[in-house]
C-alpha cells in the first residue's frame, strides 16, 4: 500500500512528489540491532546455516556466530548508521552486540565498513589477527585478514598494538598488522585501491540512500528517534537521522528532523548546512542528485522481502 504525503511548501512538493512513501507500521521501525542481515548477494550462511534472500531483515548473528560467505558478499548493521560487509570467502564473528561496544572478529577474507554515525559512547571494533580496530570518525574502512592490513580510506581509527597501545590511522592511510611487524601507519593511493569490494559497498550506499529518501518523510512525527527503518520496497533497513548528511561515498540521505524543522531552518537546505552544492539531493543541482534516476540498478538487488 503507497499514499502520498501532502506537503505545503510547493518546492517540498515538487522535490517529493515524484516518490510513493510506502505506510510503514511501527513494528518496522527501530526492530534491528547488531547482527541484523541487511543484504546477501551469492552465497551466505551463519554457523554453516545458509541464509536465504528472503531471511534479510529477520535473520541475524548471535553472539559468538559466524557469518560466512562462499562466492557472494554480506551486508551486516552495527550500531545505527555502521554497516559491515563482507566479501566473497570471507568470515566474521560477532564477539560483542552490544550499542555501547560493538566487536567483530574478521577470520578470514575482506571486510568493509561504512561509518554514517557514530559517537564518543559509541566503542565499535573489528579484530584482526588478535588486534582490535576501534573505529573513531565517520568514513569508510576496509579490513584484509589474509595479508593484515588496515585501509582507512576516510576516517580516523586507532589500532592496539602486543604492548596495549593504540596506534593511530588518519584518512587516505594504511598500517600493516602481523607478528613482529611495527604498527606504523603510512599512505596509500586510494583511487588505486578500489576494488570490487570498494565499488559494491558504493553501490549499497546509493541503494540505502534512495531507500531513506523514499521513508524519511514517515519520521516527521512525535517519537521519532534516530535508527534503523525498514523499507518494504527496498527490503531492508536503512539509517534515518536527524539532520541531512553524506555518505562517506558521497550519497545524499536525508535526516527526519528534516521534515521537522523545515526547509529554510538552521539546518535545512538553505541555511547552516546547505546541500545545494556538490552531490545535491534536487536535480540539476549536483552531479548524483537524489531526485530522478531512480532505475538503473533498483531497489531489490537480489533481495527479498522480509516476512
Amino acid at each position: 500500500m503507497f499514499r502520498f504525503k501532502v506537503l505545503t511548501s510547493v518546492f517540498l512538493t515538487t522535490v517529493l512528489s515524484v516518490f510513493c512513501i510506502p505506510q510503514l507500521s511501527a513494528q518496522n521501525a527501530d526492530q534491528a540491532g547488531p547482527g541484523t542481515i541487511n543484504y546477501i548477494e551469492g552465497s551466505a550462511a551463519i554457523d554453516g546455516q545458509q541464509v536465504f534472500p528472503q531471511d534479510v531483515g529477520s535473520a541475524a548473528v548471535e553472539i559468538g556466530q559466524v557469518l560466512a560467505t562462499k562466492q557472494g558478499k554480506a551486508e551486516m548493521l552495527l550500531t545505527p548508521g555502521i554497516f559491515l560487509r563482507l566479501g566473497d570467502n570471507s568470515s566474521a564473528k560477532l564477539v560483542s552486540p552490544g550499542l555501547t561496544k560493538t566487536v567483530v572478529d574478521l577470520e578470514s577474507g575482506r571486510a568493509s565498513v561504512e561509518v554514517d554515525q557514530i559517537f564518543e559512547q559509541n566503542n565499535v571494533q573489528v579484530v584482526m589477527n588478535g588486534n582490535p580496530v576501534r573505529l573513531l570518525k565517520r568514513g569508510y574502512y576496509e579490513f584484509d585478514a589474509q595479508h593484515g592490513s588496515v585501509e582507512v580510506f576516510d576516517g580516523k581509527a586507532a589500532v592496539m598494538d602486543r604492548a596495549d597501545k593504540w596506534v593511530e590511522v588518519k584518512g587516505h592511510h594504511e598500517l600493516a598488522i602481523g607478528d613482529g611487524v611495527s604498527l606504523k601507519a603510512k599512505g596509500f593511493d586510494t583511487d588505486g585501491a578500489k576494488d570490487d569490494l570498494y565499488n559494491w559497498s558504493s553501490l549499497r550506499s546509493q541503494y540505502l540512500a534512495q531507500a531513506n529518501v523514499q521513508i524519511a518523510g514517515q519520521y516527521a512525527y512525535a517519537g521519532f528517534a534516530p535508527g534503523w527503518y525498514w523499507d518494504p520496497g527496498f527490503y531492508g533497513y536503512t539509517f534515518v537521522g536527524l539532520d541531512p548528511f553524506y555518505s562517506p561515498f558521497g550519497w545524499g540521505f536525508y535526516g527526519g528532523g528534516f521534515y521537522g524543522r523545515g526547509f529554510y531552518g538552521g539546518r535545512g537546505f538553505y541555511g547552516g548546512r546547505g546541500f545545494s552544492g556538490g552531490r545535491g539531493y534536487v536535480g540539476g543541482y549536483g552531479g548524483r542528485s537524489m531526485v530522478g534516476g531512480m532505475g538503473g540498478g533498483g531497489f531489490h538487488g537480489g533481495g527479498g522481502g522480509r516476512r
